[in-house]
């Protein structure tokens, strides 16, 4: 199903990053069954492709209202398909990323993707992961997946958590956030 795209304000993730994304987190069997978060979720490629291969939960969480708009509608496309079971949850915030995280959580998550927009400065995208991680945003056993433009300078973990591995896809930079103690474990 082709995923509907705002007219401006996003930068929908390359099929190629993509799939070398769910490719890694497919190997270390991160989705099955997982609860998961997508920031900055633009046309909710992230969070759906994780639907679809395992998660059991997503929130999508995108504070343009028009992008949010699309990303509700494609979900209630793929509630209405025959592969859509009752286990299955989805739904869309509209609010920014960074009020979200300042928040406390209600439950932890298992897979954190985030997206900014290139132009999200680095110091606001450290403060986003010290912020999911400090309110319990992020499972002590989970993994935050941070794309980011490849000019960008590297992010900076969250205490006692690391960035076990980076990855550069063209202009595109991945970054793979785990625990400090669960690192080894997933690789």
């Amino acid at each position: 199903m082709a995923l509907a795209t705002p007219k401006q304000g996003t930068r929908p993730t390359t099929d190629r990053t993509k799939e070398a994304i769910f490719s890694h987190l497919d190997s270390w069997g991160v989705l099955d069954d997982a609860r998961v978060l997508d920031l900055f979720a633009g046309t909710g490629a992230l969070g759906i492709e994780a639907l679809s291969r395992g998660a059991r939960e997503l929130v999508a969480v995108e504070a343009s209202k028009p992008a949010a708009a699309l990303v509700a509608g494609t979900l209630k496309q793929l509630k209405r398909n025959r592969s859509w079971t009752a286990e299955l949850r989805a739904r869309v915030l509209v609010r920014k990323a960074e009020a979200l995280a300042a928040a406390t959580a209600d439950a932890p998550y298992d897979v954190v993707f985030i997206d900014p927009p290139y132009a999200f400065e680095t110091e606001a995208c450290n403060r986003l992961l010290a912020d999911l991680v400090a309110n319990g945003w992020v499972d002590a056993r989970g993994v935050i997946m941070l794309e980011r433009s490849a000019r960008s300078d590297d992010p900076t973990a969250p205490e006692g958590w690391e960035i076990t591995q980076s990855r550069a896809y063209g202009e595109t930079a991945v970054f793979y956030i785990e625990a400090a103690e669960n690192g080894e474990d997933a690789i």
